[in-house]
């Protein structure tokens, strides 16, 4: 049990201190990982940025990720029997919603070039894994030198099938216990990141770089 998401980023970054040697960049999947990432950041004293994706449900059932997108590149995984039009339709609406995202949260600030670095993927938790797992395909694309997933929460059977997915070089988790619901249920206090709070979060990190820079 964490109080909040700083004490998970605390004690995520401890774990995490190894990499501070690397040519790190740190992604935080918005909104709810953007408190950990910030921390992480600033303790490996690396850039944070966000990965900037939505996933691409499957039409019975939105929760269910048969793809994800950026504003750049899709991925399909499981699109067996969804029609073409479905997701052509999804894209559209989709890409709408990021490019308001990206809009606001590169007003001031512009993404981090990821090419040949150790990427660390931060999340307040991951229930079924299979939403990241897609996105860290997108992420693929870019051609970092490797893909860390490091989590505070997840279920046994998704921290294994996050281990044997061929794009994720390592996966680090804090707790992986079996009576799993929801991730909120693994924090005394977790309240809904909003994206102006998370937007003051990858502001306030452009400090610290820029005195590394």
């Amino acid at each position: 049990m964490f109080r909040d998401r700083v004490d998970a980023g605390t004690q995520l970054a401890e774990k995490l201190l190894e990499f501070k040697k690397e040519n790190v960049v740190v992604l935080a999947i918005p909104r709810g990982g953007l408190p950990l990432g910030a921390i992480v950041a600033k303790t490996l004293n690396a850039p944070l940025d966000v990965v900037l994706t939505k996933k691409i449900g499957h039409p019975y059932n939105k929760e269910y990720a048969i793809g994800a997108l950026s504003l750049n590149n899709r991925i399909l995984s499981d699109a067996i029997g969804v029609t073409k039009s479905y997701i052509e339709e999804e894209t559209v609406k989709l890409r709408k919603k990021l490019k308001k995202r990206h809009n606001q949260y590169y007003k001031n600030n512009n993404p981090q070039n990821i090419k040949d670095k150790t990427v660390i993927i931060i999340d307040d938790g991951i229930a079924t894994g299979n939403t990241i797992i897609v996105t860290i395909e997108l992420v693929k694309i870019q051609n970092p030198n490797k893909i860390v997933v490091a989590i505070p929460v997840a279920p046994p059977s998704t921290v294994r099938k996050l281990e044997t997915s061929p794009e994720i070089d390592e996966v680090i988790c804090l707790e992986t216990p079996y009576n799993f619901h929801a991730v909120g249920q693994f924090y005394q206090e977790f309240y809904q990141v909003s994206d102006q709070e998370a937007i003051h979060l990858l502001e306030e990190s452009k400090p610290s770089l820029d005195q590394k820079n």
